[in-house]
């Protein structure tokens, strides 16, 4: 947490993040672009902010692309903001930034104290699942090329998602299609892309979720869930205690924490 907020206090990590809220997958030459600074200053900047989680990296050929991770904000506002401004606060993480000129791409980093077993089985099991994912229990028989949905625990009639699981890889990497179905327009949205990859680093697992090939400019309900996710699964594996979000409320019949 220190490290996010150091990060957070230079204006220049800022404008970069803002750069990447903007239009994400961003290669250095194009932040170079955006500030007044040598190439040097960049790369330093953005090493402070992938020290912190807040961006992360991929290659895609000879490019490495810069994404924005907003994870670690998720929980300086799960740990604080949420007490009092919840309803503002949520609005301004749900993030709607696009890849020009291409299909869209989201990518999320969480480290968490567990082993890569226990965190494939909270992946996998549907009553582990349930406890992070609003309620939504996802069942498979975990193979590749089989199917898989999820669906709420007090609504068993009414599915959420559901997808193929096309990578199979226990306990490091699981690939799904995805097709969200809890409303008319996400179900427009048509089928995605998951992957949940697990890298062991000490007595810990580094956990990012990459949701992509989505169209530029898709509901954010499809991939504005996961910060919430992904901090409910870290504090399960490492207290066993539920953790309370927006989502969580709403599944529970309240909106924001006010009664239904």
């Amino acid at each position: 947490m220190d490290a996010v907020f150091r990060a957070l206090a230079d204006p220049t990590r800022r404008r970069l993040l803002d750069a990447l809220f903007k239009h994400d997958g961003q290669t250095l030459s194009a932040l170079l672009g955006r500030l007044p600074m040598t190439r040097f200053g960049v790369m330093k900047h953005l090493r402070v902010l992938e020290e912190a989680g807040l961006v992360v990296t991929r290659r895609r050929g000879r490019e490495k692309l810069h994404f924005l991770n907003p994870v670690p904000i998720r929980q300086v506002h799960d740990r604080w903001v949420s007490k009092y401004a919840a309803p503002w606060a949520a609005a301004l993480t749900d993030l709607k930034h696009s890849l020009e000129g291409r299909l869209m791409e989201k990518i999320f980093e969480i480290y968490i104290k567990t082993t890569p077993e226990r965190l494939w089985e909270a992946i996998t099991n549907p009553d582990m699942r349930s406890k992070y994912t609003f309620g939504v229990a996802v069942t498979s028989d975990w193979k590749p090329g089989s199917h898989y949905v999820g669906i709420p625990r007090q609504q068993p009639d009414f599915p959420i998602c559901e997808g193929e699981n096309l990578v199979v890889d226990p306990p490091r990497r699981l690939v799904q299609s995805f097709r969200a179905l809890w409303s008319d327009d996400v179900k427009r949205e048509g089928t995605s892309r998951v992957t949940w990859e697990i890298e062991p680093i000490g007595d810990s697992c580094r956990l990012t979720v990459m949701h992509d090939q989505m169209r530029e400019g898709a509901n954010g309900e499809i991939y504005g869930g996961w910060p919430m996710i992904l901090s409910g699964l870290k504090t399960l594996l490492e207290t066993g205690e539920l953790l309370t979000t927006p989502g969580s409320l709403r599944y529970l019949g309240a909106e924001w924490g006010q009664p239904a």
